[in-house]
């Protein structure tokens, strides 16, 4: 019965894949009323009414790999490629650290042109540091350890790499000729390193109940501080271009599930994937992190939306603060997101 499991995750006692099955088919109505209403009461046991946010620097848009899924995969010409220069990336950052956000995100393909000339990243990653002071989290995709590690001395936090399923085959159709252990360890490598990892799912691509239920239950393994699952939007160009655009009904019960299964850690709720009208569901469901700020006017694009509420400013703090305000819910202080970040390096120590 739903009512047992609820139970079971109020009282933090481990979940298993049936519990989280059941979680993620409740039914429209009082079923999903009452598992978005436990996420945003474990929410609050662990971090009250505060929530964070992340300004996103999607830096450059080549990609040397062909996922079936990705507006970048290589060779789609459909998608719009560009490479800031270190400057404008540096001036990018400090205007999103001026409005207020929590970390810069430094996102990019997994570029040739870096990945032949990794110390230009390093040189990226110290000097948006030494100008804004926040904490940056680092996507360049997989990298070599050493280069890592490098680029955790320049000032880098956290590390992002989506496994998006932690199902083998279905992982091999999303992401061609791509070696899912060495992803995996690559993660693994990271928290050796004092990094914090981000893991994240996608959905909604013909991933079955039985697939995102072990899926979530499977990012234990690399003990991440953040968890994420974003709707799988059929890119022009790309092998899955002709898949059918899911509602978020899947996602929303995946954040909520994340947050039952994982009460103290971070869970994005992006404005990549319905842009600002699309936020309150996901801080509802319990996310308490908004991602994918992006300021306007800069080039810049998103991810799974290139183009969605981007120019016209909606991805601004400022825009998203009074909705932030409707859920009941405070932008947190920069110390109380330090705090976080302090007791989640000491968990890594004790690991």
């Amino acid at each position: 019965m739903l009512k047992d499991i609820l139970r079971k995750a109020y009282d933090e006692k481990p979940l298993d894949v049936n519990d989280v099955k059941q979680i993620l088919m409740a039914s429209q109505g009082e079923q999903q009323h009452e598992v978005f209403h436990l996420a945003r009461e474990l929410r609050e046991r662990y971090f009250g009414n505060k929530i964070f946010s992340y300004g996103f620097v999607y830096y450059s848009t080549h990609c040397r790999n062909k996922c079936n899924f990705c507006y970048y995969r290589r060779g789609n010409k459909e998608a719009p490629r560009y490479r800031k220069l270190k400057s404008d990336i540096v001036g990018i950052a400090w205007d999103l650290a001026r409005s207020g956000v929590h970390l810069i995100d430094l996102t990019m393909g997994e570029d040739p042109y870096f990945l032949a000339y990794p110390e230009k990243l390093v040189d990226i990653v110290k000097e948006v540091y030494d100008v804004t002071k926040l904490p940056i989290m680092i996507s360049p995709g997989v990298v070599e350890p050493q280069v890592l590690s490098s680029l955790k001395k320049a000032g880098a936090v956290w590390y992002a790499l989506y496994q998006e399923t932690y199902d083998q085959e279905l992982f091999a159709k999303l992401r061609y000729r791509q070696s899912y252990n060495k992803r995996l360890r690559l993660k693994k490598i990271a928290k050796d390193l004092g990094y914090l990892v981000e893991e994240g799912l996608m959905t909604g691509f013909g991933d079955t109940l039985g697939q995102r239920a072990e899926s979530i239950l499977s990012m234990e393994s690399i003990h991440p501080s953040q968890v994420r699952t974003m709707t799988f939007v059929p890119q022009k160009g790309t092998p899955m271009e002709g898949k059918i655009i899911n509602n978020n009904r899947n996602e929303l019960l995946m954040i909520a599930a994340m947050r039952l299964c994982y009460p103290d850690k971070l869970i994005p709720a992006s404005l990549d994937v319905e842009g600002l009208v699309g936020l309150k569901d996901r801080l509802n469901a319990g996310a308490n992190v908004i991602t994918s700020l992006i300021p306007p006017e800069e080039g810049l694009a998103g991810v799974s939306q290139s183009k969605l509420d981007i120019n016209n400013g909606s991805r601004s703090l400022i825009q998203v603060l009074p909705m932030v305000e409707e859920c009941g819910l405070r932008l947190g202080t920069q110390e109380e997101y330090q705090n976080f970040i302090y007791t989640e390096e000491q968990c890594m120590v004790t690991l």
